[in-house]
């Protein structure tokens, strides 16, 4: 495995609402390449209207960087598309970056050109964007990632007996905060004056709530997966971002910088297309993609990550005015909680950060 050192500059943002985030960061840059069975094996899983518009391979292939976090299993596309070549037929040579920074020094590596691509999660990525970061939304990978559970034993065991209480988050800017802050408002609670928020690492939210400093946990997987199975039967699930009106609705996303997109459509298009019929194919094959992964998370057994992946909803990759439409949807939901500006109008900053290169 080969490391480099990035450091992030200054973002030049094109602003829709509120000032641009500076910093920088350290990336680590990984090299994967398999070739053989597998690769020519997973031919067959491509199927449908993208595997008939990437027909054939092309004659040349365009060199990209595509950020992402190694620890992410729901990520298990990146890993799928690279080792079973799906970049490759789709005309792309991608050099993989395990991206650890914030996601405000992710999007400004995008913005300013030390990555083409990224994916994450729409929950972390709209309030940055609103900023006028030059990336934009290309595609989408799949539904799930977060979770919110409740100790039995402080009686959290719905959204409604959460009021009083405090909900621990290993981010206070993350996804776990800002979604379950939109459940928690739509069930009538003020999700700022009537339950507390208190971070920690991530592997102390499950000995915080042991010591009942917190009753609730919103965190994803594999982390909470991790944390119930040391203390079986202590918590219950409250809710997923695939519960009630999310069921349907996309989690993570791709984004590639803003230049890329409007100088490369076709690679854009590319890139696009190769997540979309990897994640099909993790839909379609959960065991294999499982094992391709699990070597990236050693704390998690391959059947535990064929579990995990079993509940998510990579066939639920929207994209063109169904993807424009999801991001909409959100943004009115982040705005609801402040998570946006008031002054922001949804549908207006979907238009603004989303790009349609498969059309």
């Amino acid at each position: 495995m080969k490391y480099a050192m990035h450091t992030n500059t200054t973002a030049h943002p094109e602003p829709v609402e509120g000032p641009a985030s500076t910093s920088s960061a350290r990336t680590d840059r990984g090299y994967i390449s398999r070739r053989g069975v597998l690769r020519a094996a997973s031919a067959a899983a491509v199927v449908g209207p993208i595997a008939i518009a990437t027909s054939g391979a092309l004659a040349q292939t365009k060199k990209l960087t595509f950020a992402w976090n190694a620890n992410a299993f729901c990520l298990s596309p990146v890993v799928v598309a690279q080792e079973l070549g799906y970049f490759e037929r789709n005309g792309l040579q991608i050099e993989l970056i395990n991206y650890t920074g914030s996601t405000d020094q992710l999007l400004e590596s995008l913005a300013t050109g030390k990555a083409d691509a990224a994916v994450g999660m729409i929950h972390r990525w709209l309030k940055p964007l609103e900023s006028g970061f030059d990336v934009k939304l290309i595609a989408s990978s799949h539904g799930g990632c977060v979770r919110l559970v409740g100790a039995k034993k402080a009686g959290a065991v719905d959204l409604t007996s959460l009021k009083g209480k405090t909900i621990g988050v290993s981010d206070l800017g993350g996804p776990g905060k800002n979604f379950f802050a939109i459940m928690l408002t739509k069930a009538g609670i003020d999700a700022e004056k009537d339950v507390q928020w208190r971070q920690y690492p991530g592997d102390l939210l499950g000995i915080a709530a042991e010591k009942g400093e917190i009753q609730a946990i919103a965190d994803g997987d594999p982390t909470l997966y991790l944390i119930e199975k040391r203390t079986p039967g202590f918590y219950t699930e409250i809710a997923t971002n695939l519960s009630g009106e999310y069921k349907d609705k996309v989690c993570c996303i791709v984004g590639a910088r803003g230049e890329l997109v409007r100088k490369d459509k076709p690679a854009a298009a590319g890139l696009a297309r190769a997540i979309l019929q990897a994640s099909d194919y993790v839909a379609d094959h959960p065991n294999e993609s499982a094992k391709i992964f699990s070597k990236y998370s050693p704390k998690v057994p391959a059947e535990d990550l064929r579990a995990l992946l079993g509940t998510l909803t990579h066939k639920h990759h929207p994209v063109g005015t169904n993807l424009l439409a999801e991001i909409e949807f959100y943004a009115r939901d982040f705005r609801s909680v402040g998570v946006l500006k008031k002054s922001t109008d949804p549908a207006r900053l979907a238009q603004h950060v989303y790009a349609d290169v498969l059309a």
